[in-house]
């Protein structure tokens, strides 16, 4: 008998290594392809002079003081406005996990709109509000523009839908019988709460902190537009070094800067969630969710729509307000017509284009950051898997301007000249999505306990119908929210698009900024009414997924 388990189990490690490589070979390729390779080909024209790296490049960028100042506000404010995020979303990401309510899923749609539009349009309706003649300065004569509270009120404006959609996806799918066993056990609400609930929602929470820090710390469009000359974050200070003065050494320096601390970041993730991870008994969200009781709980709900109303409602209203300015829609009505400089085709035809790259990104996001996270999830996985889940999150936190301008220098030889392809625009936007897919998953499917998928395969199932009949049923909702949440930012994602989408292709945020960019109230008109657009089509399909999500009729 020890013979015979001595023979099986090299067998079934051999198994598990070669399962593990198949599903990690795609990603690896993947990132090493559209990644790694335009960000290492950018940073070594940066640094490299006649073939010799010049490496003490690096000292002298990080002697001047200003580049100090940078990195220092740079992560100053990316940590409070992780700090503030958290704070004000986790009590909306209780609501929407735990009651129901009429117009749920209208609001939930409300909330993700502010996360797919563009920084510049985000920091545009922020002005208009804080900014000189804008709502506060004409109620109360207050302005709040090249402040730093302009900064952070936009940056929670912008990332409210991480927390809530990321916690609050966990959270919906936790049983509240167990906090309440520990209640009759004699823990008061808040105890049970600290003790079971929050270790359990540890990694979720842990993964919302982590995207929001990363898009706080490689904030552009709101910083640029917000903090005036006075702030600046590292984005903005690559993109003033490439495209102003010209200086790829002090670019690729900063870029370089960004990979160290990311890594560390990504680093510390990875070594303190790995810890807190545990089996978790998971329910349909249908199970958990119901009607507020008591005056405490509606007064809940009240605060949460209240807050949502103020901080993301308001802004969207701004931006429609604007639209509507022209008489007879003519803001709208001059998106149909080409002007023949900026734009070589309609400026409306810009939404077509961005349903169709946000579809094919979604469609590269789900299957790679599916395929990471399946094997992420693997009790067995060594160094190089674990490794790999923090690298994934790596384009959330390089400057989506070296990657932009590193697919222009790096894919234009054959066999990957893809210059004139339609699919490069996708390519970028996925390697956006694609740490989303995986972060949205990973919690929920290492939440399913292992001795269900081992118990299956003991009675003869393959792994394909492992996942068929073990995971997918318990992720299915996961994997739906992680297709949205990749749909929503192909849908806005702006930075590294502006630079590889054609004239004659523009996506929506590339169309607004060019708008934006271009003086007279026409053209800002078109700018709010495209943004306007944008709105619209996010919440339909947002609306579509939450029908699916919740339609349990029959199998997605």
């Amino acid at each position: 008998m020890d013979l015979a388990r001595t023979e099986v189990r090299p067998r079934k490690g051999v198994r598990n290594a070669a399962a593990r490589l198949g599903l990690m070979a795609v990603p690896v390729a993947f990132f090493a392809v559209f990644f790694a390779y335009p960000v290492a080909a950018i940073v070594a024209r940066g640094l490299k002079t006649d073939g010799t790296w010049q490496f003490g490049r690096i000292t002298d960028v990080l002697s001047q003081s200003d580049i100090r100042h940078v990195l220092w506000f740079t992560t100053w404010q990316a940590l409070v406005s992780t700090t503030l995020t958290l704070l004000v979303a986790l009590p909306g990401a209780y609501v929407f996990a735990r009651f129901d309510f009429p117009g749920k899923q209208i609001l939930r749609a409300v909330v993700t709109v502010p996360f797919v539009l563009p920084t510049v349009v985000v920091g545009t309706a922020f002005l208009a509000l804080v900014g000189r003649g804008g709502l506060l300065d004409e109620w109360w004569g207050v302005r709040l523009d090249t402040t730093v509270w302009a900064i952070l009120l936009a940056h929670v404006f912008f990332n409210y839908a991480v927390v809530v959609r990321t916690v609050g996806g966990l959270w919906a799918q936790l049983d509240p019988r167990q906090e309440e066993a520990a209640r009759m056990l004699g823990a008061s609400r808040l105890r049970a709460w600290r003790t079971v609930t929050l270790p359990a929602l540890g990694p979720a929470v842990a993964a919302a902190a982590l995207m929001v820090f990363l898009f706080t710390f490689t904030s552009f469009g709101v910083v640029q537009i917000l903090g005036g000359p006075t702030f600046s974050t590292l984005e903005v200070e690559i993109y003033r070094q490439t495209s102003e003065i010209f200086d790829l050494s002090t670019a690729a320096v900063l870029t370089l800067i960004q990979f160290v601390a990311v890594g560390a970041v990504l680093a510390l993730h990875a070594w303190t969630v790995r810890r807190r991870e545990t089996a978790l008994r998971l329910v349909d969200e249908s199970l958990t969710a119901r009607r507020p009781r008591g005056a405490g709980e509606w007064g809940l709900l009240a605060g949460v729509v209240g807050s949502v109303a103020v901080l993301l409602v308001l802004p969207l209203a701004v931006l429609v307000q604007r639209s509507l300015g022209a008489a007879d829609f003519g803001y709208y009505r001059a998106l149909t017509h080409s002007d023949g400089g900026v734009f070589l085709v309609a400026p409306i035809e810009a939404v077509g284009n961005s349903l169709e790259y946000a579809l094919a990104a979604t469609a590269i996001a789900v299957v790679i950051g599916g395929l990471a996270a399946a094997a992420l999830t693997r009790r067995d996985a060594g160094r190089f898997v674990r490794g790999f889940d923090a690298l994934l999150m790596l384009p959330l936190g390089v400057s989506a301007v070296t990657v932009g301008f590193g697919f222009l220098i790096s894919l234009d030889e054959p066999p990957l000249d893809l210059r004139q392809s339609w699919i490069l625009v996708p390519l970028a936007q996925a390697l956006v999505g694609v740490p989303f897919v995986v972060r949205t998953m990973l919690p929920v499917l290492r939440a399913v306990d292992h001795r269900l998928r081992e118990a299956a395969a003991v009675l003869g199932a393959s792994p394909w119908r492992v996942w068929r009949e073990v995971d997918l049923p318990m992720v299915r909702r996961a994997l739906l929210i992680a297709a949205g949440f990749a749909f929503a930012v192909s849908l806005g994602e702006f930075g590294a698009t502006v630079f590889i989408a054609r004239p004659d292709n523009p996506t929506l945020p590339v169309a607004v900024a060019r708008l934006l960019g271009r003086a007279g109230d026409l053209n800002y008109g078109q700018a709010m009414a495209l943004s306007t657009i944008l709105m619209v089509v996010c919440a339909v399909a947002l609306l579509v997924l939450e029908r699916l999500r919740t339609d349990r009729t029959g199998e997605f």
